[in-house]
């Protein structure tokens, strides 16, 4: 890609996705991912109605009055967006492929952690490891994020979700909101997850298209092809039973990782690239800011 034509695309998708961000999400992240913990501030006189559990015994033997600790939330988190860019994310039946609608997504989560002082690293994986960007703060570390990941051509095209989570594992010491964007097909990642998850809250975003859940009727034999194996198989769009084969088989996979997600209590979002994946990722935050 030339630069000229980069810095357009950058420019543009900034445009956009912060604009979302400022807009639909506002306020919906902090609510949900608030820091690790609380940090110490202030003792204070302790007045009516505070809470006795957080006397300080030391500093009110010392004055002969009640003093109490108080704590502010500790806001700063470490967010690290997984991003799949395998050779099946360029599938797409609308005017954006896959690949487009994750790398807005990217862009969208990315905004709205530096709006909230959060700092953010980015891992671009297929079926090794692409490109990894350290996290840290501000704009201008984000535009480098969707610079990298807009300009580079990646060099595997088959997809190893569970290398990538035990990447991130080991180059993330603190815990960390590890946002896993892929579409999820023909992956093993079940023991990458799981392992994980024990560290860091991991949120699994599920990038579909429609047609992979159902094709649709046709008089017309077309080929399927396998984006990462090359493997081609044809279709009879006139038979039902074609149809139902792969509608079922679709229905089954889709089972399996919706169990397994929760079995390991993840919270995932399913995007549907043929929807607007802004709302899903506000009624995501909503849902999981009423359960926290």
């Amino acid at each position: 890609m030339l630069q000229r034509e980069l810095i357009r695309k950058v420019k543009r998708l900034e445009m956009v996705t912060r604009r979302k961000a400022n807009n639909r999400l506002a306020g919906q992240y902090h609510s949900v991912f608030k820091g690790r913990g609380m940090d110490f501030d202030e003792v204070q006189p302790y007045a009516p109605g505070d809470d006795v559990r957080f006397i300080d015994w030391n500093v009110s033997a010392r004055t002969g009055d009640l003093f109490i600790k108080k704590f502010v939330e500790e806001r700063e988190l470490t967010v690290l967006l997984l991003v799949d860019a395998s050779a099946s994310v360029d599938f797409g039946t609308t005017a954006q492929t896959r690949r487009d609608i994750i790398a807005e997504l990217t862009a969208v989560l990315a905004f709205s952690a530096i709006r909230n002082n959060d700092r953010v690293g980015l891992l671009v994986f297929t079926d090794r490891i692409e490109r990894y960007i350290p996290p840290k703060k501000g704009r201008r570390h984000v535009l480098r994020l969707i610079r990298d990941l807009l300009g580079f051509r990646p060099e595997g095209t088959g997809t190893d979700i569970n290398g990538a989570l035990e990447y991130a594992t080991r180059v993330t010491s603190r815990r960390a909101v590890v946002f896993l964007l892929s579409d999820f097909i023909g992956a093993d990642y079940e023991r990458g997850i799981k392992l994980a998850s024990r560290r860091h809250d991991v949120v699994p975003l599920v990038v579909e298209d429609p047609i992979e859940r159902e094709l649709p009727e046709a008089r017309a034999l077309v080929p399927l092809r396998d984006r990462e194996s090359g493997a081609l198989t044809w279709v009879d769009l006139a038979s039902r039973r074609h149809r139902e084969i792969f509608r079922e088989r679709a229905a089954s996979a889709r089972a399996r990782r919706e169990q397994l997600f929760r079995r390991l209590k993840l919270d995932h979002v399913d995007i549907d690239t043929h929807e607007p994946y802004i709302d899903r990722l506000v009624a995501f935050f909503r849902r999981r800011a009423s359960r926290y």
